[in-house]
Order: C-alpha cells, then sequence, then structure tokens
C-alpha cells in the first residue's frame, strides 16, 4: 500500500511534490524510466535501468529539517549495511548527503519539503547505482562493483523506508558520533563554494546542528549551505 511504481516521469521528486496531497509518511514513489532526474544544486542525476531512482515521503516537525540531508544520508548506509553485511565499516557519507565507496559516489540524496503549519512534508529523492556505470558518469561506483550480490529493488526500497522512517524521528546531535564516523571529509583538503566565494581548507568535521567544519590557516568556519567542489588529494 505504500508503493506508487510509476512506469515512466520525468522525476520521482517532481511528481511526489506535485502529489504530496495524496501521499502520506511512509509513502515512496519509484519508477524504472526517470527521463530528467535532479541532484543538488539543480544538476541532472542520470538514470538508467541500472539506477534506482525513489523518493520518500516523511512528515516531520519544522524543527526536525534542520541537518536533515545528514540523517538522509546515513539512512542509506544502515540501509545498504543491512542488506550487504561485508560493507559495514566501508561507506562514508560526503556532507551533506552523498554516499561514497571505495572514494567514488554510489548514491545521491536530494531532500525538498513543503510547510503546514507547525508541521513539514519532506520528500527524499534517491539515486542509488546498482549496476554497472556509464562511462559518462565521473567517479561514480555500483554496488554491483563492491559486493557480489545486488539486492533485488524491492529489497533496496524496503530497507531504505525501514532506515528512513527509524532515524526520521531522531536528531542530528543524537547520530553525531555515527555520523562523524562516516565523515568522508575530515582531514581532507577541500574545495568549497559558499555561494559568494570559493576557497580551500581542511574538512574538520561537523557539528551538533550538521554545519560542516572547515579550518582556513588557524580558524575553524562553520557552513549551513554551500559547496564542495573538489576533494584534493
Amino acid at each position: 500500500m505504500w508503493l506508487t511504481e510509476l512506469e515512466r516521469c520525468d522525476s520521482t521528486n517532481t511528481w511526489a511534490l506535485d502529489h504530496l496531497s495524496e501521499l502520506r509518511h511512509g509513502d515512496v514513489v519509484f519508477t524504472q524510466n526517470q527521463t530528467a532526474g535532479r541532484g543538488q544544486f539543480d544538476r541532472s542525476w542520470v538514470s538508467s535501468s541500472s539506477v534506482l531512482t525513489a523518493s520518500f515521503v516523511l512528515e516531520l516537525s519544522i524543527e526536525q529539517l534542520s541537518g536533515f540531508s545528514l540523517i538522509a544520508g546515513l539512512s542509506v548506509i544502515y540501509a545498504i549495511e543491512m542488506l550487504l553485511p561485508d560493507q559495514r565499516g566501508k561507506l562514508r557519507l560526503k556532507w551533506t548527503n552523498d554516499i561514497f565507496a571505495n572514494g567514488r559516489k554510489l548514491s545521491g540524496v536530494l531532500c525538498e519539503s513543503r510547510i503546514r503549519a507547525n508541521q513539514a512534508q519532506i520528500v527524499v529523492g534517491i539515486g542509488m547505482n546498482c549496476e554497472a556505470v556509464p562511462d559518462r558518469v565521473n567517479h561514480a561506483i555500483s554496488l554491483q562493483e563492491i559486493s557480489a550480490h545486488v539486492p533485488e529493488r524491492a529489497a533496496l526500497l524496503e530497507q531504505l523506508r525501514l532506515c528512513l522512517m527509524q532515524l526520521c524521528d531522531r536528531t542530528v546531535s543524537e547520530l553525531l558520533p555515527e555520523i562523524r564516523s562516516r565523515d568522508l571529509l575530515r582531514g581532507q583538503c577541500i574545495q568549497f563554494d559558499t555561494g559568494t566565494e570559493q576557497f580551500t581548507g581542511e574538512g574538520a568535521g561537523i557539528d551538533e546542528e550538521g554545519q560542516l567544519l572547515i579550518q582556513v590557516g588557524n580558524e575553524i568556519r562553520a557552513y549551513r549551505s554551500g559547496r564542495v567542489l573538489a576533494i584534493q588529494h
């Protein structure tokens, strides 16, 4: 009853946002034919039959929205670890919500919300590379490349939904030890774009509000939003 499967659509997030009045907490919108997927900063998400594309609808209090992208990313990691126990401890979370394996992007998350009174409906769009990644997608990796077993789409959807619903009433501060233990950027030299300036610094962790900490010289700066342009090895 919680799954809406579409033969095709431009974006599961767009479809879910357009039909929010009909959707409830825990509902999932899924398609194997997404034609115009969206990622962070209006970037396109390349989708093919090898990519799982789905949107998960959750109802939160407005206070829970802060830093929720990190919680969504952690939920994806938990779901993969539940289905692929050999990956436990190997996956990393790139602030705010990309999941990396072996230094390459495995999955991305896009959270979009609508506010009603003191309640928020949030649509968590997840794109996950399951089988071989097209050559045109740079620095990407798939489940097939990191594990001998690729879970069925139905099992992935069910586990992702379960983990999101289990964590959606938690806060970033409560989950901070788990988030920090998977922090891809800590100790890395990164190029960062605030929207008004670009600079290079060292990842210095994540604070209790989910902000990215960057050390620039002797100063540690905290950012609630922004874009990591590059990780310089």
